[in-house]
């Protein structure tokens, strides 16, 4: 299992726009969340360090949602070397894990370029106005170490819904690199 670290992007930087097949059936864009706060994950079927902290990232995102932050998961894994994040096992991973949030497939991996993800799970918070306000850890557990308890995540989400400025201390999102189509690595990524 290789760590790979969030790129940490620039906070206050707009999110880019997508458009992706989702496992609900359709698209989901970005802008079905105008002026919303929205929480992108980049995730995938496999990572045991999106394993690790699924259920519980099932129980957050639920309480996000209820309290008015959308949320989208996208996996962008190359399926031809990584065929447990097809899209036909998206779906079942939605039913396994319980996620109410819209889990979106980046087939071209286009998107996951736009927003500069590394890992797997990379978090990317923004407010209503979709700029960035947190880019980092669930929290500090890891499949060989702790419960996860997201309380980085929480904080951040806190700080946007009270309308208090973004956390100070972010950590880099630590998970397995996207599996990026041979050819395909973005110049950005740094194992």
């Amino acid at each position: 299992m290789v760590l790979t670290p969030s790129t940490m992007v620039e906070l206050g930087t707009p999110a880019p726009g997508f458009s992706l097949p989702s496992t609900g059936g359709g698209a989901v864009s970005l802008s079905d969340f105008e002026g919303d706060p929205v929480l992108v994950m980049f995730i995938c079927n496999h990572c045991p360090f999106v394993l690790h902290l699924r259920e519980h990232l099932a129980d957050a995102c639920r309480d996000y949602q209820e309290r008015g932050v959308k949320v989208v998961g996208i996996s962008a894994n190359d399926v031809s070397t990584h065929p447990d994040d097809s899209f036909e096992k998206m779906v079942e991973e939605v039913s396994i894990a319980g996620y109410t949030f819209p889990y979106l497939y980046d087939e071209t991996q286009d998107v996951a370029r736009s927003y500069r993800a590394a890992c797997t799970p990379d978090f990317f918070l923004y407010d209503s106005s979709h700029q960035l306000v947190y880019r980092g850890q669930y929290d500090d557990s890891r499949p060989d170490n702790g419960t996860p308890t997201g309380a980085d995540l929480s904080a951040a989400v806190d700080a946007l819904l009270a309308d208090q400025p973004p956390l100070e201390d972010q950590k880099n999102s630590i998970g397995c690199n996207i599996k990026w189509k041979a050819g395909g690595e973005p110049d950005y990524f740094n194992p």
